[in-house]
């Protein structure tokens, strides 16, 4: 099977404008992603709807692909960066470009997904552990997945889900394992080009999840777990954290 990785990277962020340019122990944020793509899968090209973060991706060797500014997601600018790119392959995934620490695990979890011939779309979980403590589950930015006896999503929901009747909130994590929902997604190209059809689905709306909008939609994703912690980066402190975060791993 040929894998593709397309790293979708906007210039415009509300909360860190310019945030694949930023600088993260000397290289880029964009280009820390795009090297712990490629080699990992069988090819791997950064989409993009801003010149800067083109002429920077093709500085460090990079592929890239010019994609329209009136995306809504990272998916459908996705769909689109495969469309351009012509080429044929036997499953999309789609890397978040602030995800400077992916590591080659995720992928390799991610790609085993489809050696189920019915995967129509993967995503991989953390197990939460007792030591993350009751306010990292509790969090609605970090959302949680129920999965079904195949590892397949039933739910995935900004609450904690399940919830343990019976029990204190501060004894869950001791009494069940609950699952992080982790933001790396692989489909089919033929379900990627029906997913990015679909209007909003309420679930969707509700949650401000899109993933709901193709479980609503009948789909089947496919889970994958990875043991790993990555630090993903939507503000500038989270690039503080990762630069420490950086160092600590060279030190080590």
């Amino acid at each position: 099977m040929r894998f593709i990785g397309i790293i979708p990277a906007r210039y415009a962020s509300t909360r860190f404008p310019a945030k694949p340019l930023a600088m993260l122990g000397g290289k880029t944020v964009i280009e820390r992603v795009y090297r712990q793509v490629e080699g990992q899968l069988d090819d791997a090209v950064v989409a993009t709807d801003d010149d800067r973060i083109r002429e920077a991706v093709e500085a460090f060797g990079g592929k890239v692909v010019m994609t329209g500014t009136h995306h809504k997601s990272g998916t459908d600018r996705v769909q689109e960066a495969y469309e351009k790119w012509g080429r044929t392959y036997d499953v999309i995934v789609n890397v978040q470009g602030d995800e400077p620490f992916i590591q080659p695990s995720q992928l390799q979890a991610i790609k085993a997904c489809f050696a189920d011939a019915s995967t129509q779309i993967a995503t991989l979980v953390k197990p939460f552990m007792p030591a993350d403590g009751l306010a990292a589950l509790q969090n609605p930015n970090s959302p949680k997945v129920v999965v079904d006896d195949q590892m397949r999503a039933m739910y995935f929901s900004r609450s904690v889900i399940p919830y343990l009747r019976g029990v204190e909130p501060e004894a869950w994590l001791q009494q069940h394992t609950f699952y992080k929902h982790i933001g790396l997604y692989a489909y089919r190209p033929e379900v990627l080009r029906e997913i990015t059809s679909l209007p909003q689905s309420p679930l969707e709306k509700a949650e401000s999840l899109e993933q709901l909008r193709w479980l609503q939609a009948g789909y089947r994703i496919q889970v994958g777990i990875s043991e790993v912690e990555t630090i993903g980066i939507d503000t500038p402190e989270d690039l503080t954290r990762a630069e420490a975060f950086l160092k600590l791993r060279i030190e080590n």
